[in-house]
């Protein structure tokens, strides 16, 4: 069976790997600066860097599956590789901001660079779900982008310059509502509500990917929360049809600038990235690749088998 091919599960079997390492970054700001976690997995002393970055109320744990898959991967074919997943700010183990407003799309891209400035990439790689792939196009579409931020390839996972109302009007009904649990379980079942549209994922996986959005409630109850700022709502109501109007222009011109090889996936299902819009990336900036994976909303997590050789074939070929 060609390296390539080798089943997720028998990847990770055999090249069983630890626990990623955690790492903190600080990042300016009016109020005095923060810090942004970050997680690492592979040879932490590689130039050559995959960059996963999540979405909107998610943290970098989100692409463990995907980030062993990627070093195992890369192991077998003799190269170093070292895969980053940052906590974007408000979000896991990074801190909370004093002042709502920069939790906006360029002041998180500011943020990666002061990440990449720490980690000094020789070759960049990025992979961006929904909001992790708009800041993917602010910077891979930054004009006069310093080298260690020149992404060679670049996939941009349900996302494009256009964002669908409709989908923000879904999200804004639950954005912070970090909501209260008594278990694991409990969490993980009222999650799938909102998340149902990521696609078929069995208890197991489902549950992975949930624990990792939970912390304590800080009471002594031990009842849980999410794991992200509930401040993350106020910029995100703020957005009006308008103002979302005078984004997708600046999108586009971004979308335009790249230069990386750009692969575009598509769950067949989603309400977030229309086809349309997929179709037009196809044909301007950096004519991307369109993929889409069936019985899959927004937005796909790496987690399937098929999900991760496409990523594994599309930046270890």
């Amino acid at each position: 069976m060609p390296p390539g091919h080798y089943p997720v599960s028998h990847l990770i079997a055999v090249f069983a790997m630890p626990e990623p390492t955690l790492e903190f970054v600080n990042c300016p700001d009016a109020q005095g600066g923060h810090r942004m976690a970050y997680w690492q997995w592979g040879q932490l002393d590689s130039d050559h860097v995959v960059l996963c970055v999540h979405g909107l109320t998610r943290q970098g744990r989100d692409f463990d599956v995907l980030a062993q898959a990627l070093c195992q991967q890369a192991a077998i074919a003799g190269h170093s590789l070292r895969v980053v997943c940052p906590d974007v700010v408000g979000r896991g183990q990074s801190d909370w901001l004093k002042d709502p407003i920069g939790y906006q799309i360029p002041y998180y891209a500011a943020d990666m660079l002061a990440l990449l400035q720490q980690l000094q990439p020789t070759t960049l790689d990025w992979l961006g779900t929904s909001m992790g792939g708009l800041i993917g196009m602010a910077v891979a579409g930054l004009p006069n982008a310093p080298a260690l931020a020149k992404v060679r390839r670049l996939v941009l996972n349900d996302v494009g310059p256009v964002i669908e109302w409709q989908a923000l009007e879904r999200i804004g009904q639950y954005l912070g509502n970090t909501g209260v649990f008594d278990t694991e379980q409990q969490a993980a079942d009222a999650m799938w509500v909102t998340s149902s549209t990521f696609g078929p994922h069995t208890p197991a996986q489902w549950l992975a990917l949930c624990r990792p959005m939970l912390k304590p409630l800080g009471d002594g109850s031990g009842r849980l929360t999410l794991h992200y700022d509930p401040a993350l709502a106020e910029p995100f109501k703020a957005v009006t049809p308008e103002s979302a109007a005078q984004g997708e222009a600046l999108l586009w011109q971004a979308y335009d600038r790249i230069r990386a090889q750009t692969l575009l996936i598509r769950g067949a299902e989603s309400d977030l990235l229309s086809l349309e819009t997929a179709h037009t990336m196809t044909q301007r900036g950096p004519q991307a690749r369109l993929l889409e994976f069936a019985s899959v909303g927004h937005a796909p997590t790496f987690v399937a088998d098929s999900q991760v050789h496409v990523v594994l074939s599309f930046l270890l070929d």
